[in-house]
């Protein structure tokens, strides 16, 4: 099954507690750029709105994103599978418990910038329905507002998961770039 696909199925399952908020974050966020990539192609060619250009422009980078998106939410189920294998590391000797103790932090980093890069795309979707808020063909206004939706659905959810993994990575220095690049983006 595509990886993208089974990411995706398994946030469906109620059973299956290791691929949640992060991956249906990106769903989310795929979701509004296919929305305002539609919306984008809805409005091309419309008498008095903005040219076809700026339209073809917003659609493709909308296909990129939901697509890198979509890819996304398999990259967060792998990292959250990451730190759960790191966890599960044997931890019966010295040596054994500073090579989990490693393991873990490079899965919990891996954790938390994951979802940071999610996070970017979902604003990104966020701004280009804000720019065809400026002009669109508006018998697609609940599509452009769903997007809306989504897209700010998907930044808040990445940001969240971003936010919880933070307290378990021991390098404060660290820590305080992936926060700094967070607020960046939820500027």
């Amino acid at each position: 099954m595509n990886p993208n696909i089974n990411a995706f199925m398994r946030v469906l399952d109620a059973n299956d507690n290791s691929t949640g908020g992060g991956t249906a974050s990106c769903v989310a966020g795929a979701m509004a750029a296919g929305l305002a990539g539609m919306v984008a192609r809805l409005s091309m060619g419309k008498k008095d709105l903005a040219p076809r250009e700026h339209y073809e422009a917003i659609a493709a980078e909308a296909e990129k994103l939901s697509k890198a998106l979509f890819d996304g939410g398999h990259r967060d189920a792998a990292a959250f599978d990451a730190v759960s294998s790191a966890y599960r590391l044997p931890k019966d000797t010295e040596e054994a418990k500073a090579s989990r103790s490693r393991a873990i932090q490079a899965a919990m980093l891996h954790a938390a910038k994951v979802p940071l890069t999610n996070a970017g795309g979902c604003k990104r979707v966020l701004e280009l329905c804000r720019s065809l808020e400026e002009s669109y063909n508006t018998n697609a206004a609940s599509d452009l507002e769903c997007a809306g939706y989504l897209a700010a659905a998907g930044l808040n959810g990445c940001s969240a998961n971003v936010k919880i993994n933070l307290p378990y990575i021991k390098d404060r220095g660290i820590c305080n770039q992936i926060e700094r690049k967070l607020e960046d983006i939820l500027d």
